[in-house]
């Protein structure tokens, strides 16, 4: 089995992933407060989740969205907010986009997937403007915080370990202001997020795992009865309310500098 993690199913991501991205997304952008009128750049864009929130909220003069999975980003370029944003299928590594060509540069739940979060950075700082932003946030994968943390749990103790991301301690808040640091960045700033979903019972959270990149694949290995004693375990860890609401929280890790 392979350990790499893909998001190559936009719908799927988008009932996965995509309502934790705004939900965090609307606090990050609270912290961020920009101003309008900016040239916004989304590395590893997704499927856009993100990109519409700041998209509609900030005012943008021109959006950007860059990720290496092409069938996501036709996702993105359906957003009805999104319909004049760039979309480009490339690597955070190498930004194919001129020096200061960008007034912020977010990188959304996106760092510990990059294999070398460094170069990510400085590629952030590369094509951001002087006085521009360079920013991003990410799950607290080391703390617990990464919204399906009991599925990989639950899988772990099971036996069966699930790919785990890249660069997984990237978005600790210490490595990222390291990070931002060596990559020359000015005004340093980092705030932690929690944020709380609710599913409406455990089949909604359930079929929201199966879509998955990140489990998806070790869940269909699992045979008929190991997945039952996963479901068993999951709603004894995350117990329904009278109405059989499943409620839980997740955290993140943001932070921000200046170009100089």
């Amino acid at each position: 089995m392979s350990n790499q993690i893909r998001f190559d199913n936009g719908a799927a991501y988008e009932r996965y992933m995509g309502r934790w991205s705004q939900l965090v997304g609307e606090q990050f952008l609270d912290w961020l407060a920009p101003a309008t009128g900016l040239r916004w750049l989304d590395v590893g864009c997704g499927n856009g989740a993100f990109t519409e929130l700041f998209a509609v909220r900030c005012a943008p003069a021109s959006v950007a969205g860059i990720d290496p999975s092409e069938p996501v980003l036709e996702y993105a370029r359906s957003r009805p907010a999104l319909l004049g944003a760039k979309f480009l299928q490339g690597d955070a590594m190498a930004l194919p986009f001129p020096d200061a060509s960008f007034d912020v540069a977010v990188m959304p739940l996106v760092i510990f997937f990059v294999p070398d979060p460094a170069r990510g950075v400085a590629e952030m700082a590369r094509v951001t403007a002087p006085g521009g932003l360079v920013t991003a946030y990410g799950w607290d994968m080391v703390g617990g915080g990464f919204p399906y943390s009991a599925v990989r749990d639950e899988l772990c103790q099971m036996g069966f370990v699930p790919p785990e991301p890249p660069s997984r301690d990237a978005s600790q808040p210490e490595v990222m202001r390291g990070l931002w640091h060596a990559a020359g960045l000015d005004n340093i700033e980092s705030r932690s997020f929690s944020v709380e979903r609710t599913f409406i019972d455990f089949n909604d959270y359930w079929t929201t795992v199966l879509g998955g990149p990140a489990t998806s694949a070790t869940l269909r290995s699992l045979a008929t009865g190991e997945l039952a004693e996963l479901q068993t375990r999951l709603r004894r860890r995350l117990p329904a309310d009278a109405a059989g609401r499943i409620t839980y929280r997740a955290s993140a890790n943001a932070i921000r500098g200046r170009v100089r």
